[in-house]
This record gives C-alpha cells, structure tokens and sequence, in this order.
C-alpha cells in the first residue's frame, strides 16, 4: 500500500540521483519512508539512497517492494513545474503506479521485483575522510571532461586533488586543508576512476551540498550526501580503475 504526496523537486532528485547509474529499481517501503539499493549493470558503482517520510507532504504506506522504471517516472515529471505537488498511489488490483500532477494521471505497469536483489554494502576502513563543498567537485569533474576519460582523487594529511592527464594535455585541482570543511587523514592515498561514473554522481548534487569523500589507495571511493532538505541521504560507491603494466 502506498498513498504519498511529494513535492516533484524532491522526486525528481531521487530520480536523477538513481538514474546515473539504473534506468530501473526496487523501492522498499515502510511506515517510516523507502529505501533503495541498486548496482550498475557493470557492477562498476552502487547506490544506497533513503528517503524518510518527512520529506513528503503526506505519507501513508507499508510494508512492501515496488518495482518501478526510473525512465517513465522521468518523462511523467517533465509535465510538473517546481513546486507542484504530486499524487503517487500503488493501486494494488492493477499492480500500477499511479502518478499524478496539475490535473494530469497517469498509470503506469510496476516491474516484477522478483530478480531485484537488495546488494549488501560494503564496510570500508578507508584511510581518508574528507567533506567537500559540491560546487569544487562540479567545477573539477568539468575541467576534467575537456582532458580525459578517467580522474585521479588524491588526499593526504594537507588537502585533496582532482587531477587528469592524457597526452600532453593536463588539469588539476588542488583544495588545501583550509578549503575542505573537514578532513581526517593518517596517510597519503590516490585512487584513479572512471570519469563518467564519476561526474555522473557528482552532477546529482546541487552545487552548495557538502559532499563527504572516503577514499584510500585502489580502493572504491564512497560519496555521502543528503537531499530533500536533509530527509533524504545517499551513499555512492564507486569501483577503482587498477592500471596495469
């Protein structure tokens, strides 16, 4: 049972944040909000995204699974305007979604959660923890994007860098200890990843959202940050790119 009325900023966020990685997933629901876990079809990057029933206008649901296609729920929302509330509701005899906003419904077929696991996340003692201002990130995955394919993320006791390279070409990103809004580092590390996944992350959070960055030596980087005004939370993960000789 679902019965929810969400602000369409919020639930275009959840999509957008999701869909970097998934076009569809499985919604776990209960009395106190919905939960998600989802691995790229790669198993290159994992989310882990909560949302509590504070964020929404009105909540009313229990407990159950919803299998839902993250495209059509985006195609849906580009009827809505900022602001504007939207109506979702499980009608269970039909097994679709139904959404609905300035006088617009629309049903839409739920997919069978019976092949969607729920990935356990990884624990990670990584030997760097640092809190970031999203607008640096952005402007660092950006001048990126002009050099290279893939992006170093180094850190030590002194501060963090984004750094890119291919061929002569070359852009770097250097955030000293006095820039970054926390940071807890018994050693020096770099890890090197995939640009797309990366920035594709990266652009889910808005530019004043501090971003806080686990992070060690060939080792998955984890990104922690919240939305929906602080009801909802999400945790990426992304897989490292091992260059070998």
């Amino acid at each position: 049972m679902l019965h929810a009325e969400i602000k369409s900023d919020i639930l275009r966020d959840l999509v957008d944040i999701v869909g970097t990685i998934v076009d569809e997933v499985k919604l776990n629901l209960s009395e106190e909000g919905l939960n998600l876990k989802a691995v790229d079809p790669a198993h290159v990057a994992m989310v882990d995204l909560r949302l509590s029933k504070d964020a929404f206008e009105s909540y009313q649901a229990d407990d159950s699974e919803l299998g839902i296609n993250l495209n059509k729920i985006d195609q849906f929302l580009k009827l809505s305007s900022s602001g504007e509330v939207v109506k979702i509701e499980h009608v269970e005899d039909e097994n679709r979604l139904l959404l609905e906003v300035d006088n617009v419904t629309q049903k839409m077929p739920l997919l069978d959660t019976a092949g969607m696991t729920d990935p356990s996340v990884p624990q990670l003692d990584l030997p760097v923890s640092l809190t970031v201002d999203g607008k640096h990130l952005l402007k660092g995955v950006k001048a990126s994007q002009n050099i290279s394919d893939h992006i170093a993320l180094s850190a030590g006791p002194d501060g963090f860098e984004i750094f890119s390279e291919e061929d002569e070409d070359m852009v770097r990103l250097n955030l000293p200890k006095d820039l970054l809004k926390q940071l807890s580092a018994s050693e020096e590390v770099s890890s090197l990843f995939a640009l797309d996944y990366f920035s594709g992350m990266i652009k889910s959070v808005s530019s004043g959202v501090p971003i806080k960055i686990d992070l060690g030596s060939d080792y998955p980087v984890v990104l922690d940050f919240e939305f929906a005004q602080g009801h909802g939370s999400v945790k990426f993960l992304l897989a490292p790119r091992i260059e070998t000789a």
